[in-house]
């Protein structure tokens, strides 16, 4: 590989900086390690270090994993956060994605989980190699037109960009929470599962944070940000339904 992304592991595990350092290289990734966020930030922030996604620890000295994430993101950093914790309850997980990670994994899960999931989050900014054709659009398996263009009611969806318009204003959706509307939006006037929906973004049979139901947690922020996000440009915005106990849908036009 001659253009290899850069991931940042910000751990004070020194073992485990070694261990998953050097699957992540061997996996064809360069790999920058810090053993606390004060050490990190600076070279994050001043534009030394420009990552394509960091995997983030919340119990940390000097400085929590969530403090670490809210620092860069009121520095205007976007960079992919996940989360790689021991940490499984539901609250930290919800509390991660709120403050803007894009994913919290348990560091029991295995290297093979965290590798699938860095992989299908680094492909909607660029092809990740093994990945099959058409996965950088969000749809592994499905062939995707150039140009396709999706229009519902005032939503209009270009899939090739990843890229959300509603009364033709742009929706500053997360490559993620993109999936989710179109996931959505395809199936209007559907009831959607949550396991549905999160299998979507996440491939099927992966589970969030800890236990058969910690996807719920993780679809429910999702939908969360995604109304907020709509509701700044059309404070009436009600396109999404609550299915109580089961998911959500999206309303059907006429």
């Amino acid at each position: 590989m001659t253009d290899r992304s850069t991931i940042v592991l910000i751990d004070d595990d020194p073992l485990f900086r070694e261990s998953l350092g050097r699957n992540l290289e061997d996996s064809g990734y360069a790999v920058e390690t810090f053993a606390d966020g004060p050490t990190a930030i600076e070279p994050l922030t001043q534009g030394d270090l420009a990552p394509s996604l960091i995997l983030l620890d919340w119990k940390m000295p000097r400085m929590t994993g969530i403090e670490v994430l809210r620092q860069l993101r009121s520095s205007g950093d976007v960079t992919p956060v996940i989360f790689l914790t021991t940490l499984n309850d539901q609250l930290y997980e919800e509390t991660a994605l709120t403050n803007g990670a894009v994913d919290y994994v348990d560091k029991g899960r295995g290297f093979n989980i965290l590798l699938r999931r860095i992989n299908l989050i680094l492909e909607g900014s660029k092809p990740v190699p093994g990945m099959p054709a058409g996965a950088e659009n969000g749809m592994v398996g499905q062939a995707i037109e150039p140009e396709e263009i999706m229009t519902l009611g005032p939503l209009t969806l270009d899939v090739s960009s990843a890229r959300a318009r509603w009364r033709e204003q742009p929706v500053d959706l997360t490559i993620t929470e993109f999936r989710i509307v179109r996931k959505l939006a395809e199936n209007a006037g559907r009831d959607l599962s949550y396991r549905a929906l999160y299998d979507a973004v996440r491939g099927e049979g992966f589970i969030a944070g800890s236990g058969d139901e910690g996807y719920r947690a993780n679809v429910r922020t999702h939908i969360k940000r995604i109304r907020q996000k709509f509701r700044e440009i059309d404070a009436s915005f009600d396109a999404i339904l609550n299915y109580a106990g089961f998911g959500y849908g999206w309303r059907a036009e006429g």
